[in-house]
């Protein structure tokens, strides 16, 4: 997955968002706090900067956030698909870039093959390298939020299939912003940290926190207070919470499984009704001949049939499932939506 940053330098009243490499790797701790915070810089096309909600722009989505990043969270564990980002606007305070860099990045790994993009063996070949935290002017900077970077090798190996001479064009101070400005950069990774924590606070302010499934929750309860059940970010049980293992074998992920199931027997029962009601329609006999509704009726009857069984469930094993922060529309003087696994399962005896 290759994503944009929008990156500037401070100005007219806005702090650094120029901390940046021309690309990142992060694992999905690091990842999936970006995508909370959303956060962007100074742009032509949009009005200041700043975090504009997970994955999209927030005024726009009619859904909680937490049902886009549980959805997104559940895919990438699933896939296994590695999180790169690449840097628009500015890299660091004195090179300005522009969209070049962004442009050029696919032009770069659609000459990689898939062995050689694999976040691990690039690690292991000395291509990135990790942000490790520090302290600037007695302050603490949490670098390691901004993962992993190239290194001089990468660009050696890779850039080379694009360029006649890569290092000339990217340089130390490009492949290394903090040496531009040391200042500049801690103020800028600072800023990052405090609007992942202004966003998170937000989860807790309005209760979609509770929405969130567990690694999300953990990782909300990090970027706000610094700490979960006393664990910060580095800490294994926090990293092993984001793995495609464990993942499968939680309750919370068998849980969207049962409720996938419930909503695909809804869905076929309501198919089935439909069905049954056309055929009842004494005018509408030779139309249900000719779009052969009998037979779709038999399909829907058995539909139901198959997925109602217990071992349904397993075909759904890698699927996203269902989110159960996606509650059905139903009349307020009944009562609260179900949402659950039992609560839907009750509904649909």
């Amino acid at each position: 997955v290759l994503s944009g940053r929008r990156n500037h330098p401070p100005g007219d009243g806005t702090r650094p968002l120029c901390v940046y490499g021309p690309i990142h790797y992060q694992e999905l701790p690091e990842l999936f706090m970006d995508y909370v915070c959303s956060l962007t810089g100074t742009s032509p096309s949009t009005t200041g900067a700043g975090s504009e909600g997970a994955l999209t722009k927030g005024p726009f989505n009619a859904l909680a956030a937490t049902a886009d990043l549980n959805n997104a969270l559940v895919a990438m564990l699933l896939t296994g698909y590695a999180g790169f980002s690449s840097a628009a606007g500015f890299i660091g305070p004195r090179y300005r870039v522009d969209h070049d860099v962004s442009l050029l990045i696919p032009e770069i790994w659609c000459r990689l093959f898939p062995h050689e993009r694999d976040p691990k063996r690039l690690i292991e070949a000395g291509h990135l390298e990790r942000l490790e935290d520090f302290e600037f002017e007695g302050t603490q900077v949490l670098a390691s939020r901004l993962g992993w970077r190239i290194t001089a090798k990468f660009v050696h190996t890779f850039f080379g299939r694009v360029f006649d001479n890569p290092a000339a064009v990217f340089t130390d101070e490009i492949l290394r912003p903090e040496i531009q400005d040391p200042r500049i950069f801690a103020d800028g990774v600072n800023n990052i940290v405090e609007a992942h924590e202004r966003v998170a606070l937000s989860y807790f302010d309005d209760g979609t926190i509770d929405d969130a499934c567990p690694p999300l929750q953990a990782l909300l309860h990090i970027m706000a207070h610094g700490h979960y059940e006393g664990k910060d970010a580095h800490h294994p049980d926090i990293r092993g919470l984001f793995t495609r293992e464990a993942l499968l074998a939680s309750e919370w992920y068998r849980e969207r499984l049962t409720i996938k199931q419930a909503r695909d027997v809804a869905l076929w029962q309501r198919h089935g009704r439909s069905l049954t009601d056309f055929l009842s329609r004494a005018g509408h006999r030779e139309e249900a001949e000719r779009l052969g509704i009998a037979k779709r009726l038999e399909r829907a009857r058995a539909e139901v049939a198959r997925i109602s069984a217990p071992d349904y469930i397993t075909t759904l094993v890698g699927t996203i499932g269902a989110d159960p922060v996606h509650r059905p529309a139903r009349d307020p003087a009944r009562g609260p939506a179900p949402h659950t696994a039992t609560e839907l399962a009750d509904v649909l005896k």
